[in-house]
């Protein structure tokens, strides 16, 4: 088979993001994301079907315009992605993107949609330079982020006596700050980190990484990954048997689909931070209802919180009674976030949606009674505590 040219899959897919009758009395959400590599399951196509059905709760318009939903695969490449998102601005005329399960590729978006005064939603990318040093006043991280999801699990397992950690990390902007975010709340409890090692994302073969993890002899190996590398890195220390042999596996950043991947047999026991979880309560299981009707299976944090991003925009265009897009962000920060996935949700000046987390462990299979059944709740940690204190970010918004 003729193998395709980068510059021309990238031309399809500029063209296949066209929408028909796309046009300036519209209101446009783009979905950018991973549709076919690493972190398609835990986002992908079930981000989109996510957002549409955000568009049916609300209703099919909002100040007189009819909602559009785009979609496009960023291939987790900034270029890429940057090329997508300036194409939607200026020649579809897009007011909104989410998702962005790529730090990378979100950080090169902020920019260009700062520049552009444009609406941007993080679902799924987690560096926290976004609500950071890169923050913008129309840029927003929803679900997650390196510090809600890093921090928790460091702190509870250091004092549990886990106290020296071994980090294997994906060598980009995501992994590097999920790894700095653990390793800082590792040492403030008290514990040392013995060392760590950087693979490249997408990588098939962990053996060399696992055993420099081993030959450290830390009690705790920390995969600083996500998605499909996350998945492929715990198989493989299964298969090292590094649990048995008396280490402790944490994968801070996990997903449904993960574990659904893995099976209760592999994944039981891994302990993690999660936005989202599909049985925690009749609202999340009224969106889960939804969305598995759509997909078959259940929703990741990743894929619920671009359903409430998605949601709470419209809800911003509509208080605001225009599309401008610093009235809308105004508003976003205003309104509290109240859907399927969150109850509890508030957006700060520093455009981070603070929440409440859930610390989870992954059931043995004998715990579980149905599909999909694959967590215990541990601990609900309240908003204030889940995230980066603002009176310590350094977001130029934020007022000192």
């Amino acid at each position: 088979m003729r193998r395709l040219t980068p510059l021309f899959l990238t031309t399809v897919l500029l063209l296949a993001c066209t929408p028909a009758n796309a046009g300036p009395d519209a209101i446009k959400i783009g979905v950018l994301n991973d549709l076919s590599g690493v972190y398609a399951d835990l986002g992908g196509p079930g981000s989109v079907a996510a957002a549409e059905i955000a568009i049916e709760e609300f209703g099919p318009s909002v100040i007189g315009k009819p909602i559009k939903v785009l979609s496009g695969d960023h291939q987790n490449k900034p270029d890429i992605g940057a090329q997508l998102a300036r194409r939607w601005f200026d020649v579809d005329n897009v007011d909104m993107v989410i998702d962005f399960p790529n730090s990378g590729v979100a950080l090169a978006v902020q920019e260009i949609a700062r520049t552009k005064k444009k609406i941007a939603i993080y679902s799924t990318a987690a560096t926290m330079d976004l609500t950071g040093k890169a923050c913008s006043p129309t840029g927003f991280q929803w679900t997650y982020d390196n510090y809600s999801n890093a921090v928790g699990v460091a702190r509870t397992l250091v004092k549990q006596g886990y106290d020296t950690w071994y980090f294997i990390t994906v060598d980009y902007a995501f992994g590097l700050s999920l790894e700095a975010e653990a390793s800082t709340a590792v040492k403030a409890a008290g514990g040392k980190v013995l060392g760590s090692a950087r693979h490249p994302l997408n990588t098939p073969d962990f053996s060399s990484f696992l055993l420099q993890a081993q030959g450290s002899k830390a009690k705790v190996i920390a995969f600083a990954n996500a998605g499909g590398d996350t998945v492929n890195a715990v198989k493989q220390a299964n298969e090292f048997q590094i649990v048995r042999g008396g280490q402790t596996i944490v994968t801070p950043v996990t997903f449904l689909t993960d574990v659904h991947s893995l099976g209760l047999s592999v994944a039981q026991g891994l302990t993690f931070v999660t936005g989202y979880y599909w049985d925690l309560d009749e609202h999340t299981r009224a969106f889960a209802e939804k969305f598995y009707k759509r997909r078959n299976a259940m929703p990741t944090m990743a894929q619920a919180g671009v359903y409430s991003g998605v949601l709470h925009y419209l809800k911003a265009v509509a208080a605001a009674g225009t599309d401008d897009a610093l009235a809308v962000a105004a508003k976003m920060r205003e309104l509290p976030v109240r859907d399927s996935f969150t109850q509890t949700g508030k957006v700060r000046e520093d455009g981070r949606m603070v929440h409440d987390m859930y610390l989870v462990q992954v059931k043995k299979p004998e715990q579980s009674k149905a599909p999909w059944d694959y967590y215990r709740v541990l601990a609900t940690i309240p908003a204030a505590e889940a995230f980066k204190p603002l009176s310590e970010s350094n977001c130029p918004l934020v007022k000192k």
